[in-house]
C-alpha cells in the first residue's frame, strides 16, 4: 500500500520511506519546519502536524524557561559586581 508524505503530498514508496511519528516521508522532507534541519525518524516533536527538531520545539513550544536561554556571563554579572567602598572614619 502506498502512503502519502504529509509535508510534499506525493507518494511514498516502502523503500525509501522515513517512518516517524505514526506518518511516512520522503527522506528529503522530514525537515524540521522552523530551521531546515535534517531529522531523523522518531528523534523530533510534531505540533501541529509539522515536525521540528527539539531545539525549535523547546524555542517555540516548550515551557516558559527554555524559551530564552540565558548565558553564563550574564548569570555571573549581577552576582559578582563589585560595590565601591567608601573612606570610613571610625573616629
Amino acid at each position: 500500500m502506498i502512503s502519502y508524505c504529509p509535508i510534499c503530498g506525493k507518494p511514498v514508496y516502502f523503500a525509501e520511506r522515513k517512518r516517524s511519528l505514526g506518518k511516512d516521508y520522503h527522506p528529503l522532507c522530514l525537515k524540521c519546519y522552523q530551521c531546515k534541519r535534517q531529522l531523523s525518524p522518531g528523534q523530533h516533536a510534531e505540533y501541529d502536524d509539522k515536525p521540528y527538531c527539539n531545539y525549535c520545539y523547546l524555542q517555540h513550544f516548550g515551557p516558559r524557561g527554555t524559551r530564552r536561554p540565558t548565558s553564563r556571563s550574564s548569570l555571573g554579572a549581577a552576582s559578582s559586581s563589585k560595590v565601591p567602598v567608601g573612606n570610613q572614619n571610625s573616629s
